[in-house]
C-alpha cells in the first residue's frame, strides 16, 4: 500500500508562526499604515508642485509692487527671531534692488507687550527702507489671515511673499488661493537654522491639510475690518518720488 508523504510546510506559515515574518493581519495594517502616510502626504506634494513655477530666488523674481513679509517669532528682548530677520532681509534686498516698491509686513499683535509688526517695521527703517513705504498688517494671525487680509483690506493685487523655504510654497499657495497674483522667494536656513528648519518642513505636511481646508471652504480671517488705503499711499508716494527722479534726470 503506497503511503502519502506529509506535505512540506508553507514557508510564510511556518514564519508567521515563529515570529520570523508578518502575518496577515500585519500586512493589511502595514498596507493600511502606507496609504494613510500617502494620503497625509498627498496635499503637502500637491501645493508643492503647484507652486513649483511661482517660487523664485532674489536674483531672479520678476517685479512686484508690494513684498508681503509674513511674521515669525519675535525674541524677548524686542528684536526679530532669526527666522523673521532673514525675511525682512530678503524685502531689503528686493526693495533695493528695484524689484519691490512698497512692504507690507503682517504678523500677531495679538497681546499687549508682544508686537511682530512694529518690530519688523524697525528692522526695515534701520535698514534703510523709507518708512511711508512699510505698511504694517497687526491681524496677520496666520498663514491664510495674512493672505486674506492683503487682498481684501489693503488691496494688494500683486505682490512677493517673502518667508522659508520650507513656508514658501503654502505661502504662495494661499496667498494666490486668496486673489493674489503671488510670486514668493524664500529663505535657506538649513545651515543656519538646522533644528528649526527639519522641524518647519515636517511641519509643513499636517499644515498642508489644514490649507487645502482653507482652500476649499475659504474660511474669513479672525478680523477682517474695513478697507485699509496704507499700501495704496505707500504704492502712490513711490511713483512721486520716481516721477521727481525722472525730472531731475
Amino acid at each position: 500500500m503506497k503511503t502519502s508523504e506529509p506535505s512540506s510546510p508553507d514557508p510564510d506559515d511556518e514564519a508567521s508562526r515563529s515570529g520570523r515574518g508578518p502575518t496577515p493581519r500585519h500586512r493589511i495594517l502595514l498596507w493600511s499604515v502606507s496609504v494613510l502616510v500617502l494620503l497625509g502626504c498627498a496635499p503637502f506634494l500637491w501645493q508643492t508642485a503647484a507652486t513649483a513655477e511661482y517660487r523664485y530666488t532674489v536674483d531672479d523674481v520678476p517685479e512686484r509692487p508690494v513684498g508681503v513679509v509674513l511674521g515669525a517669532g519675535v525674541r524677548p528682548d524686542g528684536l526679530p527671531s532669526h527666522l523673521l530677520a532673514q525675511r525682512l532681509e530678503l524685502a531689503v534686498e528686493l526693495y533695493e534692488a528695484g524689484r519691490i516698491r512698497a512692504v507690507l509686513v503682517t504678523g500677531d499683535n495679538g497681546e499687549e507687550h508682544y508686537n511682530e509688526t512694529d518690530t519688523m517695521r524697525d528692522h526695515l527703517i534701520a535698514a534703510g527702507v523709507p518708512p511711508e513705504r512699510i505698511v504694517g498688517d497687526h491681524a496677520g494671525f496666520n498663514t491664510w489671515d495674512s493672505c486674506v487680509r492683503a487682498r481684501e483690506v489693503f488691496g494688494v493685487e500683486e505682490a512677493v511673499v517673502l518667508t522659508q523655504e520650507f513656508h514658501l510654497s503654502r505661502s504662495v499657495r494661499l496667498c494666490r488661493a486668496a486673489g493674489i497674483d503671488a510670486v514668493g522667494v524664500g529663505d535657506d536656513s538649513m545651515r543656519e537654522r538646522t533644528t528649526a528648519t527639519v522641524y518647519g518642513w515636517a511641519r509643513e505636511v499636517p499644515a498642508a491639510v489644514s490649507a487645502l481646508g482653507k482652500i476649499l471652504f475659504r474660511p474669513d480671517p479672525r478680523f477682517l475690518g474695513d478697507y485699509e488705503p496704507g499700501v495704496d499711499e505707500a504704492l502712490a508716494e513711490a511713483d512721486e518720488a520716481e516721477a521727481e527722479g525722472a525730472d531731475r534726470g
